[in-house]
């Protein structure tokens, strides 16, 4: 089954299958409180988190565990490949996401849960198209894990990817018109502390250190971070809906399971951020003798507490999937109450469930043996949820 990650539902149209394409599953889905479908033990699956558009992804996914001897991480390139194709949502793929400079960058990663634990990922990745066939070419042909900015760009270029713009009429139009707006949301500090000229809070770039007799200081104090913010702790200059993953988990009929992940990630990003996406054990993570998880949601948070290594290290340690996901959500809302986060969480015995907080969350799955994708909304934590702390789970921070 391969569930996947998405926060927003629109539909998004299959694409045609393509090398790594998986094929459509069936099964019939019981949707208790728990969010957790039980498919037979070693029975091929994939989920994502988001539905919509998303879907795709893991029909896509479920076309190759039909195939004898299908792989994993073979479903999990072509279902994210599919996300890519159909640029879902906007938030993966080209043409969306621009950053300061109007230019769309991409994240990527890959994951294969067997003994070696091997990982491919690209960060910053531009003028490339294909970023997670890029991670893969990162996996099968080097000894590195992750490779990122234009010097991944030339790697591509080594391997046969064709250099090409990644902007559209759209994006363009989207990053204009953000200028005309003097540059808000964007994701930089601003007032007397940040030293930053002209203040970004208002206009924008080019910007540069001021001098200090413009401001009367230099040094950013860490307690700034928490005035700065609002009582969501998120920079309350930042579009939190501008950044959204495909993040897939698969298990094959095998029992290997693979995770992975792509996005364009945030809207006006400072050129070069890299987001929580390529990130082992961030944006997703898997060990096929535990199980694996995909994220999505505000990856500068996220990456700060590996939500997924968390997530398959609990269940390592005999959480169910859907204990697993919330534990890791809690501990990102006891930091920080206002997060946006989105879990997809699979056990090696295909079963999963998903965990959110703070905006609404549905996550897709597909088994060989279903004729449609099913879809799991997810209830979000956060305020009543997050008043029980870590009552019952016998875990702290």
């Amino acid at each position: 089954m391969i569930p996947q990650c998405c926060p927003h539902p629109h539909p998004c149209s299959s694409p045609s299958p393509s090398p790594s394409s998986p094929s459509p599953p069936t099964q019939t889905q019981t949707q208790t409180q728990t969010q957790t479908l039980l498919p037979p033990p070693s029975s091929p699956s994939s989920s994502t988190p988001w539905s919509g558009p998303f879907k795709a992804a893991s029909s896509a996914a479920s076309i190759i565990l039909r195939r004898p001897h299908a792989s994993a991480l073979d479903a999990i390139q072509a279902g994210a490949s599919a996300c890519e194709h159909n640029q879902c949502d906007g938030t993966v793929g080209p043409g969306g996401s621009p950053d300061e400079t109007c230019e769309t960058s991409l994240d990527a990663l890959l994951m294969d849960g067997g003994h070696t634990l091997n990982i491919g990922a690209v960060g910053s990745l531009r003028r490339v198209k294909h970023a997670v066939a890029v991670a893969r070419h990162v996996l099968d042909y080097t000894q590195h894990s992750l490779l990122v900015g234009d010097l991944a760009t030339r790697f591509a270029i080594e391997r046969g990817f064709v250099e090409e713009d990644l902007t559209t009429g759209d994006s363009a139009a989207r990053c204009e018109e953000w200028k005309r707006g003097g540059c808000q949301p964007n994701a930089r500090r601003g007032g007397a502390r940040s030293s930053t000229v002209p203040d970004p809070r208002r206009f924008c770039g080019p910007y540069r250190r001021a001098d200090a007799d413009e401001t009367g200081l230099f040094l950013w104090h860490g307690r700034d971070e928490v005035m700065n913010r609002g009582s969501a702790g998120v920079d309350v200059n930042v579009n939190v809906n501008g950044h959204d993953t495909i993040a897939l988990v698969a298990l094959d009929a095998e029992g290997r399971m693979a995770a992975g992940t792509s996005t364009n990630g945030q809207a006006h990003k400072i050129p070069g951020r890299v987001g929580d996406a390529p990130i082992p054990g961030s944006g997703a993570y898997v060990d096929s003798l535990v199980g694996g998880c995909g994220a999505t949601g505000d990856g500068d948070i996220m990456m700060r507490f590996l939500p997924c290594y968390q997530a398959v290290e609990s269940m390592r340690r005999g959480l169910s999937p859907r204990e697993a996901a919330e534990d890791a959500v809690r501990r990102m809302l006891a930091r920080y109450p206002g997060v946006r986060a989105g879990l997809v969480v699979m056990n090696h015995r295909g079963e999963h469930a998903g965990a959110a907080s703070n905006w609404p969350f549905s996550y897709s799955f597909r088994t060989p043996s279903m004729n449609e994708t099913g879809v799991v909304d997810v209830p979000p934590m956060g305020g009543a949820a997050m008043a029980r702390g870590f009552d019952g789970m016998g875990d702290e921070l």
